[in-house]
């Protein structure tokens, strides 16, 4: 990558957190995909959905005063409602591991899922049951591939103007090492209607682009047509999905709170976040291997989730005849 844009060194990964591993399964000429975190032995599981049109599963199963507060695994996907089915091949290659919530007559794995629209670049195919159980088949402890990958494949950005205007995003990942050996570490899948942004200097990293080759700025097509209502906007199908990991110890409510602070990392990195047209979903897994202050989880949570989101964009490739910022930057 050779986008000239400077970046922290959060690079603790999801597999660098003791009892996670990565799974990723694509198909690259589709671009479509999934990516499954798992966590066999299970961890404290809560969700924060935030945009208007999500597409998720069990995320009620994570929600306060839940029988079940554990999940086995979480699956980020493409191919919008219909590569929900990718969590059923998560499912069924972990109950083959003897992996789940123990029934008494079966064990029964937790695998929330969550999916961006990606029908319109690329083949408008979705992740089937057969890649899910890939993604368990191909799960390991090392850092997972960022850009195009998994369920960042058939990703985009800026779309705000509609797909010719949009510029191809895709997976990232960001984490910290605090104190104590404590680790937060973000996974995300960037799809979303607006601009990735720099988040401490506000620059458009990648976005809606104009016909002369230049950013249009979402926030400016907002304003000058902000009285045309919903049908003045070209694309209504965009989300942004992720997993916050973490190894400290964090009560179900707790999680739940480091998943509102996480949201902030969003609208830190994305211009606008939360819009009616997209569907931002932000898991957390919590191992429990350390004691750890949840304010100080939450604070990082929001801050790698930031960084993860721009590394999203900037380890993209173009594909589906979309640009990247990595290919804007190499040809400028």
């Amino acid at each position: 990558m050779s986008v000239s844009v400077p970046l922290p060194a959060y690079d603790v990964a999801p597999t660098d957190i003791d009892g996670v591993r990565v799974g990723i399964a694509h198909d690259a000429q589709a671009l479509t995909g999934c990516t499954a975190v798992l966590v066999p032995e299970g961890a404290t599981a809560a969700v924060d959905v935030r945009g208007g049109a999500p597409g998720t599963r069990e995320t009620d199963a994570l929600g306060p005063a839940r029988l079940v507060q554990q999940a086995h695994a979480v699956v980020l996907t493409g191919g919008s409602a219909f590569g929900l089915r990718a969590a059923d091949g998560v499912m069924q290659a972990l109950a083959e591991q003897n992996v789940g919530f123990d029934t008494g007559v079966a064990r029964v794995p937790i695998v929330p899922a969550a999916v961006i629209f990606d029908l319109a670049l690329g083949q408008p195919q979705a992740p089937t049951v057969a890649m899910g159980q890939q993604c368990v088949t191909n799960a390991r402890r090392e850092r997972p591939p960022e850009g195009n990958a998994g369920a960042g494949m058939g990703a985009s950005v800026g779309k705000i103007l509609g797909m010719a205007g949009a510029m191809k995003a895709g997976q990232g990942i960001a984490g910290v090492e605090l104190g104590q050996g404590i680790r937060v570490s973000a996974l995300v899948v960037v799809n979303a209607l607006g601009d990735v942004v720099h988040p401490t200097t506000g620059h458009i990293l990648a976005g809606a682009r104009t016909q002369q080759g230049g950013f249009a700025d979402t926030l400016h097509v907002l304003a000058q047509r902000a009285e045309q209502g919903p049908a003045a906007f070209a694309a209504r199908t965009n989300t942004v999905i992720g997993v916050v990991v973490t190894n400290a110890r964090l009560t179900h409510d707790a999680a739940l709170r480091v998943a509102h602070m996480a949201h902030d990392g969003l609208a830190r990195a994305l211009r606008p976040a939360h819009t009616p047209w997209d569907g931002d979903t932000l898991f957390v897994l919590a191992t429990g291997e350390r004691a750890a202050d949840p304010m100080s989880i939450g604070a990082w949570a929001a801050e790698v989730v930031a960084w993860a989101v721009v590394r999203a964009a900037l380890f993209a490739e173009p594909a589906g005849g979309l640009p990247s910022a990595h290919s804007l930057a190499a040809s400028s």
